[in-house]
Order: C-alpha cells, then sequence, then structure tokens
C-alpha cells in the first residue's frame, strides 16, 4: 500500500528510524542523501500539489518510496520510485505504482503520469508497462544519460 509522506516521516528516515508505528526494512531504502533530496522536493511540491510522496508499506513495513519528481504542469505529474535493497523484486513497486495510477484515475487534476527508466533496468520497465505506462520516446538525462520516458493516461 502507499501511504502519504509528511516532514515527520522524512525526518525519521534521516535518522534511521521507521516513521509513525511502521517498521523498516533492514536495507536503507535510499542513501540519506537521497533521502534529504525527496524530503526538500516533497516540501517545494506539495507547497502546490499533494500528494507529493508516498512511503511504500508492506506488512506495516516502509520497503520503499514513491514520490512525484517535478512540479505537475497541464495535469501531467512525473514520478519516481525506489524499493529497499532487501526488499526488491517482491512486486512491492509495482503494487506502489498501480496504487498511484488508481489514485490518480480519480484525481481531476491528473490527467497523465509520467516516468522514466534506464534502458537496462529491465524490473522497472515492467512494472511500468504492468501498470499501463507505455514507452512513448526517450531523452538524454544531464545526471543518468539515456532515460526511456514513459506514460500513463489517467482521465
Amino acid at each position: 500500500m502507499i501511504v502519504e509522506t509528511n516532514g515527520a516521516d522524512y525526518a525519521a528516515l534521516l535518522l534511521g528510524h521507521a516513521p509513525r508505528h511502521f517498521t523498516l526494512a533492514d536495507t536503507a531504502i535510499a542513501p540519506a542523501e537521497i533521502l534529504r533530496m525527496l524530503a526538500d522536493l516533497a516540501a517545494r511540491i506539495s507547497a502546490d500539489f499533494t500528494p507529493a510522496s508516498w512511503l511504500i508499506v508492506e506488512a506495516d513495513e516502509v520497503v520503499g518510496l514513491c514520490s512525484v519528481t517535478r512540479p505537475p504542469v497541464e495535469g501531467v505529474i512525473d514520478i519516481g520510485y525506489g524499493v529497499a535493497p532487501s526488499r526488491q523484486g517482491r512486486g512491492f513497486a509495482g503494487r506502489a505504482v498501480r496504487d498511484i495510477v488508481a489514485w490518480a484515475r480519480e484525481d481531476p487534476r491528473v490527467q497523465a503520469i509520467t516516468a522514466d527508466t534506464s534502458p537496462d533496468n529491465l524490473p522497472s520497465r515492467r512494472v511500468l508497462a504492468a501498470a499501463g505506462f507505455v514507452q512513448v520516446g526517450e531523452r538524454i538525462d544531464a545526471e543518468d544519460g539515456l532515460v526511456l520516458c514513459w506514460r500513463c493516461a489517467t482521465a
């Protein structure tokens, strides 16, 4: 399941603690610098659009995060997601992305969702395809190099 985050959730994660009543996976969801970046990003985006990020929770354990990666433009949100290394390959990312698609289909502000993946990240490509995303192109990202661009209509 996905649970909308708040600032206290990120503060707990940055301290290595489980947020709320949840437990944590036995490996970090992301390095501290990534968690700080995601916390800042969620705070900036949530000033104009919420939800801006979600905990990925399975059996009361936080196994990952999903977030809107940039402010929405004309009803399109872009998402990114990650699961703790020790919890990958268990379908958690797929369920989370499908939950976000289901949420977006009920939110009239969202017309489509986009996401990028590395051409080499076959599991992530499968997650997006199974959630109804279609590859619509590719681009060169300043940090990641070549990425595949995906889109899922929600309206």
